[in-house]
């Protein structure tokens, strides 16, 4: 499975370690991703996506269902 949040699709970014003597080498950012257990409450059974941690703060704030219409996602999509 690729570094990607199921939801948000947020993926590693690159760039350069720049060192005084303006030597470059590249580098990746990783997202922050977790395997999280969410429980949906309209199916009533559990759900483990890879989800990064800003989308997961939104879960808990929003919900699940909305989070996903905001972003135009249903569940099949993300599982």
């Amino acid at each position: 499975m690729s570094r990607k949040c199921a939801i948000t699709g947020k993926r590693p970014l690159t760039g350069y370690n720049v060192s005084h003597a303006h030597n470059k080498t590249k580098k990746r950012q990783l997202p922050n991703l977790q395997k999280k257990r969410i429980f949906d409450p309209e199916a009533g059974k559990w759900v483990r996506i890879k989800v990064s941690t800003s989308a997961l703060r939104s879960i808990d704030k929003m919900g699940l269902h909305a989070f996903l219409r905001k972003h135009g996602l249903t569940l099949q999509d993300v599982t």
